[in-house]
């Protein structure tokens, strides 16, 4: 049903001393319905948004379904939320959505702070964000 892993990417980079900052693993695939999945691991900070606001945006820029799987990210600061709003606002202004699965607790707290629980479909299971939305 899928297309496959369609890229996978690490970022991760060292400052002067040799102490590694932040990681971040992108694999990102198709469905067959045309939807963008990225699944991330690790972390996303002012290091790595540059490689998460990359995976979001399809190789030929016709993706605006996406759903972003946050099952491994294990911190996320403003730098993230910056690349998520700017993301939502794309999807939305191309006629998409932005949808997140298994946002882990840590993550899904700072959503809720900067309320972007209220604008962007938040997901218990990838499968759940896959399906097919009714109209409330």
């Amino acid at each position: 049903m899928d297309r496959g892993l369609a890229a996978a990417s690490t970022h991760q980079r060292s400052d002067g001393d040799g102490m590694c900052q932040a990681l971040l693993s992108v694999s990102q695939r198709t469905t067959a319905d045309g939807v963008h999945v990225v699944a991330l691991a690790g972390e996303i900070d002012h290091t790595t948004a540059g490689t998460f606001r990359r995976a979001l945006t399809a190789s030929d820029g016709s993706a605006p379904h996406t759903v972003i799987d946050f099952r491994d990210v294990t911190f996320m600061d403003s730098s993230g939320i910056n690349v998520l709003v700017a993301a939502n606002k794309t999807a939305r202004s191309r006629g998409g959505w932005l949808r997140l699965a298994r946002t882990p607790t840590r993550v899904l707290d700072l959503l809720r702070i900067v309320g972007l629980d209220t604008i962007i479909p938040l997901h218990p299971t990838l499968e759940d964000a896959l399906a097919p939305q009714t109209a409330a």
